[in-house]
């Protein structure tokens, strides 16, 4: 029943927010506010010519090497500085200050510097992925239980086995945060990059829509990178459950955040 009840209640949110969706384009004008069939129509035919996937390809691509450029240090790092408290102590303004900064700021120099292909996309994504991957996975590191780390010192255990044996499954599902987190913001940045200099991608997409005065085609690509993100969240979330089974139901550890684009 529980989980019927939750298919349900799902289904009455999607249908309120078609219905406020249908309400907006009768009032403001199918121009303006395009109602949803049209824009179903409009993707419908986009899928049917390939072309919203060769624009999804290439945001896609831009993303997933942004989030592994900027998941794989951001994750690491934390573990590092751990046994570098000095050198934490140091970049540890530095890092807050680069957490803070709007990303969207650097993406005219991240275009100086690496054009305007897909080179720039991934250098957006990049910055936006590793703060915070990197700000979750810290409080998951420094949330172990200091009497567990002297119990195992206390039985011998070298820093290889604690930080392996000890750290790493207590800062998992922080980590796991970071990257649920950070998964929209991975395919929101590449879309953002897409819309200040760009010839492919969803966000040129958009672009080209609005220049055009295709209000359809504008959000038939919105749907289509929402859409995008629901599914690459549940990707995340499935491969969260699968790699968490040892963890009581019960339990729910992790912290989010977010940071500015």
């Amino acid at each position: 029943m529980t989980r019927w009840q939750s298919i349900i209640d799902k289904a009455l949110v999607i249908a309120a927010v078609l219905a406020l969706w249908q309400w907006g384009s009768m009032t403001a004008g199918a121009y303006w506010v395009p109602a949803p069939w049209p824009v179903v129509l409009a993707l419908w035919d986009m899928m049917r010519t390939g072309e919203i996937f060769r624009h999804a390809g290439y945001t896609l691509q831009a993303s997933l090497w942004g989030f592994l450029l900027g998941g794989i240090p951001g994750m690491a790092l934390p573990f590092v500085l751990r046994r570098l408290p000095r050198l934490e102590a140091i970049l540890d303004p530095f890092l807050v200050g680069g957490y803070g900064l709007p990303k969207l700021a650097l993406a005219p120099l991240f275009i100086l510097w690496f054009g305007i292909g897909i080179e720039s996309k991934i250098a957006l994504v990049t910055s936006v992925v590793f703060f915070l991957v990197y700000f979750n996975t810290a409080a998951g590191v420094r949330a172990i239980d200091p009497r567990l780390l002297l119990m195992s010192r206390v039985i011998g255990a070298g820093e290889l086995r604690i930080a392996t044996q000890v750290i790493w499954p207590s800062a998992v599902p922080f980590i796991f945060a970071g990257f649920r987190v950070s998964t929209p913001y991975a395919i929101g940045g590449a879309v953002i990059a897409e819309l200040i200099s760009s010839n492919r991608g969803l966000g040129y997409l958009v672009q080209l829509g609005a220049m055009n005065f295709k209000t359809s085609q504008v959000f038939a690509a919105i749907l289509a990178i929402t859409l995008i993100v629901i599914g690459a969240n549940a990707v995340v979330n499935g491969i969260e459950r699968r790699l968490l089974r040892w963890r009581p139901s019960s339990k729910t550890a992790g912290t989010t955040a977010s940071g500015g684009m």
